[in-house]
């Protein structure tokens, strides 16, 4: 069979911009395949000041050699695009669609200071939550804004739209701005139970400024738009493609990995920790101990976000001198607790809990523990603890998990599937698709093509038919390793209230 036959079916698209690559998949809907997968890594500009700093050209560089990767037989197939992005970017753009400034990325903290100033103009973090549904955190977007006024006034000036990561995408492939509800819910400034700007949060970003005028406009998770010929022309796709809507990496995940209805628990474990689940109503915490996002479905999606997982497994390998593909044999030998040692894994500062000024820390060291296994497996337990605080938040509001979908670059290790297996005392399953928020991307590109063509096809259909575990990764809990984490946990959490106490954020914004 000529390869041209073989990809006479439409393929759909998920592109994931992620902090450290580009990611694309193209997937066959009737033969449940992907038929290839290629990525392009990415640079990152890194302050000493907390910044994290991208160009958003770098991001269109690496789309369009992810492109030229494929197959010309398989771009000619494609019938549709999905684009999920980093949540929580700030992408300055002139009246002229031009990018004014390398974009402030989710992990930049140099922005703390002006969260604060921001929930002290609005009335305190509580007062925030009642709002928009959330406290502004370090990383998201609103505290990029006055950051930018004071430090980059040229660029202010100039300001005309404000895009996130997978708007600007979008706007590359389209010609054409807009938001969806989820990533635009990690703003800081959507009002996630009415799904409208919060004018009292813009106002409290910049009082002299009318800032919605900045922002695109709001669409459905289900729309679509035409790509532009010259685009399509550049990169050997036919003019009928269709762009959906797109969404935060985090919502593109839990699309990916079949979290599309209430009861189910997604994990990622990629450079932040994520938990998600699904909800057919918001999930507000009046206390902040989650972000009340919408999802890219159309619901909502209580998160959990830690900025610190796999950061803190690559920086030990890397100050042991060994790859984390070698993570594994590392291990070996090494037992849950590394015999005593405990790591607060804040190496970029930390959202949940909301301690942007936090460092890293490794507590129980002596004589016998300080091993190169143990340090590794401390990273791994503390970014896993930091996680299981997050899930006890969303235990103690009712909510209820019978298992968890795995996802992100620590899924492929075995030591670590089995790990939040114990930690968590619940059975992990790990998604075939390996890469959630660009498999996401494909199937929500699909939903949008069904939906675009009239055919009333719900993203819960797509989700069942096409999302499959891995029955070979599967893992469920060990008695005597959960009761081992169990005790271990408490003394993360004993020294975890010492971190609280050394980096608290100011009393007035704290709420």
């Amino acid at each position: 069979m000529s390869a041209a036959a073989r990809h006479a079916e439409p393929l759909f698209i998920g592109l994931d911009v992620g902090t450290q690559s580009v990611k694309l998949v193209a997937y066959e809907p009737r033969s449940r395949r992907i038929v290839a997968t290629h990525g392009q890594p990415l640079e990152l500009i890194a302050g000493n000041d907390g910044s994290r700093e991208q160009h958003a050209q770098w991001w269109i560089d690496a789309i369009r050699a992810c492109f030229g990767k494929l197959d010309p037989v398989q771009r000619a197939a494609v019938a549709a695009i999905g684009v999920s992005g980093q949540q929580h970017g700030f992408v300055p753009l002139d009246a002229d669609g031009n990018v004014l400034a390398p974009a402030k990325l989710w992990c930049d903290t140099s922005t703390s200071g002006e969260c604060d100033e921001i929930m002290s103009a609005a009335g305190g973090a509580a007062r925030c939550v009642t709002l928009a549904g959330n406290p502004i955190l370090a990383g998201y977007t609103a505290s990029k804004l006055p950051w930018t006024r004071k430090h980059r006034p040229e660029v202010y000036a100039k300001l005309a739209t404000i895009l996130l990561p997978h708007d600007y995408v979008n706007f590359w492939l389209t010609g054409q701005r807009w938001m969806e509800y989820g990533d635009a819910s990690g703003t800081g400034w959507l009002d996630v139970r009415t799904r409208t700007w919060s004018r009292e949060m813009l106002a409290a970003t910049d009082a002299d400024t009318k800032l919605v005028d900045f922002l695109p406009p709001l669409v459905d998770a289900d729309a679509s738009f035409a790509i532009a010929p010259r685009i399509a022309d550049e990169l050997g796709l036919p003019h009928e493609v269709i762009v959906a809507a797109g969404g935060g990496d985090n919502m593109m995940a839990a699309i990916g990995t079949g979290n599309v209805a209430p009861g189910v628990l997604t994990m990622s474990l990629g450079t932040s920790g994520t938990l998600f689940a699904c909800s057919d109503t918001p999930v507000v915490d009046e206390n902040a101990g989650w972000a009340a996002f919408c999802s890219s479905t159309g619901g909502w999606l209580p998160l959990i976000c830690t900025m610190n997982c796999t950061v803190a497994t690559e920086n030990v390998a890397r100050l042991f001198g060994f790859s984390s593909r070698d993570g594994e044999s590392v291990l070996e030998g090494t037992k849950p607790g590394a015999d005593g040692l405990v790591m607060l894994p804040f190496f970029n500062g930390e959202r949940t809990p909301n301690l942007p000024d936090a460092r890293a820390s490794l507590h129980g060291m002596d004589m016998a523990n300080l091993t190169r296994g143990n340090v590794y497996r401390a990273a791994m337990e503390g970014a896993t603890y930091a996680l299981r605080n997050g899930f006890d938040a969303l235990c103690a509001a009712g909510m209820t998990f019978d298992s968890i979908r795995l996802t992100g670059g620590g899924s492929h290790s075995a030591t670590w599937r089995q790990m939040v297996a114990d930690v968590f005392d619940l059975p992990v399953q790990v998604p075939e698709q390996a890469e959630g928020a660009a498999f996401g991307g494909a199937l929500q590109a699909l939903w949008a093509f069904e939906r675009a063509r009239g055919r009333d096809t719900t993203i819960a259909t797509i989700a069942r038919e096409h999302v499959r575990v891995d029955d070979a990764t599967a893992t469920r809990p060990d008695a005597d390793a959960v009761a081992a984490y169990a005790a271990h946990y408490q003394r993360f959490l004993s020294f975890l209230d010492t971190a609280q106490t050394l980096y608290a954020p100011h009393p007035d914004t704290a709420g």
